[in-house]
């Protein structure tokens, strides 16, 4: 929230006597004004300054030949010349010893300041900062001639050896106060962004000095002060710190010390609007009072510590500020705003009660109606066309491994061509209509487990499948609708991370379970063969009664009903062992056994291997191997390229295992039926009654499925800009649950892992960022162009299934596995499971640990552990129907659990309901549980929560 007239501030302040030139060459925003602090002090009503690029030129060369050379530059960070590499380090954290910052603190408080400088040169400047009563005439002139040398930097544009500046001291002229051709070609320019300002800081030892030395210049008008600084931008600081020959490195470290002063946003922010010296060495004292001291002795100060991936918030420091702009009592009511780190906000327009039927629905349609070109112009990006390509391939290989299991779980009644036609057609339709275009519908865990529990329930009872399935489609749309009138989604506020936890550690052991069982169920079928027998079967051929030609006979498995829709590709073959091969009279005529290898053995071979693939991938991403662009190539597509890999494993050593089953032309997988399913079948008319029993059950699973994804999706974190529709996707579901019931397509909601990286390939960052700061997250670029197309090129995909025939279906076991392992890693509850498993000096340190008794953290994590055993079970014996039941208790036992753990317990396992965080800052909590200004993790509470359950990709 900014005040009236800030925006016209921030402006004027950024874009002061900058040249066009400089800012134009900027490319993007930089971490100005998207770092924690300038967020901070947007929210808070303190204008924010143009990023300031410090350098610190150090004289080098006593008695000899003196020359100025850069040592070092900052912006958040520091990074050191390492002159005998010829390179720049690292950024890093710099550190300080304290007794450069009070030497420095000296020297300033006897020095000269100037502040609001009205210099226009850097010659002008050098005359200001000579003009003191303790130089005589001559030793001015040479100091003046010494500060306009030409200092060397290390520059290195493409084909262009490092600027190297000259050692003999010479006036500088007009043509010399423009910038050099090398600092044009700096490649630090495109790091910082329009508006951008420069610092320069001089340091170091003359012998002819008699005392120190020290100068303060702050430009009433930024200048570009020549060849001083690396790149050419306007200079708004300058701090010249010199005197006689001293032990160590005295005048290095107290420049280092102004430069670190000046990088800090806080000091800046001060030293900006000071008007005096006091002013000043008041800035520098509230520096003093928050820097943190290591003992000596217990670290390595030739150590560099990496900077934090997330830079903390400057919420503390700034309050300080906001007092001094607005006085204290905005101070105090920024406190009682945000005590806990959870602003006291009313739930958002979209999730408030209209009191009228389809009222929620309406106001949906009319906020998104706003926004509908712009979805589509918005997606006028390049970014988008690698979105596309991505998503395409995670959906494809997500509609090929849910296509096969589908297979098997309905014995044939559905396929992968119902996979794929069904995702083109839903995805496409929810695209064009939906109020969060950014989702990707998709076959999900828990659905997947209800169609299989549908069809044991048919065939049990002899009912004709797919007319059952569409009266359960039919009544489902018909809840979901009731769902939406009644506006059942402002529901979703009472979906805290404890049911999203349980609800996808669900869907986790789900893949987990079933990729490992149908491992097992194909090792049954085909056992791997003892010690005693080569990893090989025979292939065998057997002579027809004529003698002239040969014809080949198949002879199936002892378990082959486990695995009924597996194509072995081995038509009219025979897969034995040798000796029953020979037992069966497998000697015709010529040479015509051939061995074969095993199938299991080679099965679980290639399981394990795209399994692990799939991790190593990923892996990739996040290690310090190959450049940034290929890791985050093999990062995104593990998932693909595992595939790829396995697939081209498998046709390599030619092995015979199972692959997936497809159909060879444009037509149903179940062979007999039409598109369109019949109304009745062969089942009686009262059926279609009866099926609103389990239908009921399903619209809850529904319900639980896609609007925890739409919660997990929409959350504030991301930075959505066009709202949410949480009432229009229900509606949007019900239509299309209707549609893919009739043409016998398997039932779609949103995918939450799929979705996540559609919105992960869709963020805008900052292009332009500081020396070791991670790129500024922006938002999200919302539109619906990227998923439209995606679900259109998955429609086209059908026409691959001579292609698709190839996959191994152990392959696709492996990826399913690992999907189950990523998702289960990513939460906050496998990091509690995993406490109950170490000593209490063995354990990570997680910030819930500072804050809650670790006897409270195992009660937590225990209750939800029984909770997601209870759901398991259930799932796992003939009431599995009643599971969505047990899906919807989940928000039950959130609310019990206000009982037994207190709110300050909750918000840091959890979060709190929506009665109780409003309710806090009403009441408070108990002093007991309020957190000291003084303690040293008093400030977490002001740092950004970002989502807890951000599931890998692929």
């Amino acid at each position: 929230m900014k005040l009236p007239g800030q925006e016209e501030f921030e402006v004027s302040s950024a874009c002061e006597n900058v040249p066009t030139e400089e800012l134009d060459s900027g490319t993007g925003s930089g971490p100005s004004p998207n770092s924690p602090s300038d967020t901070d002090r947007g929210e808070l009503g303190v204008p924010k300054d143009p990023l300031l690029f410090i350098q610190l030129n150090e004289l080098l060369g006593w008695p000899q030949a003196l020359e100025w050379r850069e040592t070092g530059r900052w912006v958040l960070f520091e990074e050191k010349l390492e002159a005998g590499a010829g390179r720049w380090s690292v950024p890093h954290v710099p550190t300080l010893a304290l007794p450069s910052l009070q030497k420095l603190r000296s020297l300033l408080a006897e020095g000269l300041v100037l502040l609001d400088c009205p210099v226009q040169s850097f010659l002008e400047l050098v005359e200001q900062v000579t003009r003191v009563d303790s130089l005589s005439p001559e030793l001015r002139g040479q100091l003046q001639a010494l500060l306009l040398q030409r200092p060397q930097h290390l520059i290195q544009p493409t084909g262009t050896r490092p600027c190297q500046g000259s050692a003999h001291p010479r006036e500088a002229s007009h043509s010399e106060e423009a910038p050099l051709k090398e600092q044009r070609q700096n490649p630090l320019r495109r790091k910082l962004p329009p508006g951008a300002e420069a610092g320069a800081v001089l340091a170091g030892e003359l012998g002819f000095l008699v005392q120190p030395l020290g100068a303060f210049v702050r430009l009433r008008d930024p200048v570009v002060l020549g060849p001083l600084i690396e790149v050419p931008l306007p200079s708004r600081f300058f701090c010249l710190l010199l005197g006689p020959s001293t032990l160590g490195k005295g005048y290095h470290e107290m420049g280092r010390a102004m430069a670190v002063l000046l990088s800090d946003p806080q000091f800046q922010w001060s030293v900006r609007r000071a008007s005096n010296l006091h002013d000043l060495l008041a800035a520098l004292d509230a520096f003093l009072e928050e820097v943190t001291v290591l003992p000596p002795g217990r670290w390595d100060p030739t150590a560099r510590i990496a900077p934090p991936k997330c830079l903390p918030s400057q919420h503390k420091r700034i309050l300080s500020q906001l007092r001094e702009v607005q006085g204290p009592s905005a101070r105090h009511g920024a406190l009682a705003e945000d005590r806990y780190g959870h602003r006291p906000q009313l739930p958002s327009p979209e999730l408030q009660r209209t009191g009228r039927l389809f009222g929620g629905l309406i106001q949906d349609v009319r906020r998104k109606a706003s926004w509908y070109p712009s979805d589509f112009l918005d997606a006028l990006h390049p970014q988008c066309l690698s979105a596309v390509l991505y998503i395409y391939l995670a959906t494809v290989t997500n509609a090929i491994t849910f296509g096969g299991l589908l297979g098997e779980a309905t014995n044939g009644a559905q396929g992968v061509l119902e996979s794929f036609l069904g995702t083109a057609v839903a995805g496409a339709a929810f695209c064009l209509m939906a109020g969060q275009p950014l989702t990707i519908l998709s076959s999900t865990g828990p659905v997947l487990v209800f169609e299989r529990l549908l069809f044991s329930f048919s065939r049990d009872y002899n009912l004709d499948y797919l007319p059952f399935r569409l009266w359960v489609g039919i009544w489902v749309a018909t809840f979901c609708l009731v769902l939406v009138a009644t506006e059942a989604s402002v529901l979703v506020r009472y979906f805290t991370r404890f049911t999203e936890e349980g609800f996808c550690a669900l869907i986790s052991l789900i893949f987990i379970y079933d990729a490992v069982g149908k491992m097992l169920s194909l090792t049954s079928a085909y056992p791997i063969q003892s010690p005693g027998y080569p990893a090989y079967g025979c292939f065998c051929q057997y002579p027809d009664l004529g003698g002239n030609e040969s014809q080949w006979m198949r002879t199936e498995p002892k378990d082959r009903d486990d695995i009924s829709s597996m194509d072995l590709g081995l038509v009219n073959a025979s897969l034995l062992p040798p000796p029953e091969c020979a037992q069966r009279g497998g000697r015709p005529r010529g040479p015509s056994c051939h061995a074969v290898p095993d199938i299991a053995f080679f099965s679980l071979l290639l399981f394990l291997t795209s399994f692990l693939l799939a991790i190593a991938l990923k892996y990739v991403k996040t290690s310090h191997f190959f450049p940034s662009v290929v890791r985050k190539v093999l990062g995104d597509f593990s998932s693909v390229l595992a595939m790829l890999l396995g697939c081209g494993l498998d046709s390599f050593l030619g092995l015979a295992t199972p692959k997936l089953t497809v159909p060879s032309e444009f037509k149903p997988t179940l062979p007999g039926r039409g598109w369109l399913v019949s109304p009745f079948g062969t089942n009686p008319w009262w059926l279609s009654v009866a099926a609103a029993l389990p239908a009921l059950l399903l619209s809850i699973l529904i319900f639980m499925d896609q609007q925890i994804t739409a919660v997990i999706l929409n959350r504030a974190e991301y930075k959505l800009r066009k709202g949410t529709g949480f009432h229009l996707d229900l509606f949007c579901v019900a239509v299309l649950m209707v549609l893919t019931s009739a043409l016998g397509l398997p039932w779609y909601v949103s995918a939450t892992v799929i979705s996540l990286a559609h919105m992960d390939s869709l963020r805008r960052e900052s292009r332009a960022c500081a020396l070791g700061e991670p790129r500024s997250f922006l938002g999200i670029r919302e539109q619906r162009l990227t998923g439209l197309v995606v679900f259109i090129l998955t429609g086209t995909s059908i026409f691959l299934a001579p292609v698709l025939k190839f996959i191994p279906m152990p392959v696709l076991y492996g990826i399913f596995l690992y999907m189950g392992v990523a998702a289960i890693g990513s939460i906050q509850f496998t990091k509690r499971v995993q406490l109950l498993l170490m000593p209490a000096k063995q354990q990570p340190d997680l910030l819930l640990l500072r804050h809650v008794p670790l006897s409270r953290v195992h009660l937590f994590t225990a209750i939800q552990l029984a909770c997601l055993g209870l759901l398991w079970i259930i799932k796992s014996t003939p009431a599995a129907i009643i599971f969505p039941l047990m899906l919807l208790g989940l928000v039950g036992v959130r609310k019990a659990l206000e009982r037994v753990f207190s709110p300050q317990e909750l918000l840091w396992l959890d979060e709190l309901m929506p009665e109780k965080e409003r309710s806090i800052p009403e009441k408070g909590l108990e002093p007991e549980y309020s957190l000291s200004g003084d303690s040293e993790d008093s400030e977490l509470m002001y740092q950004p929560r970002a989502p807890e359950i951000n599931i890998s990709v692929n």
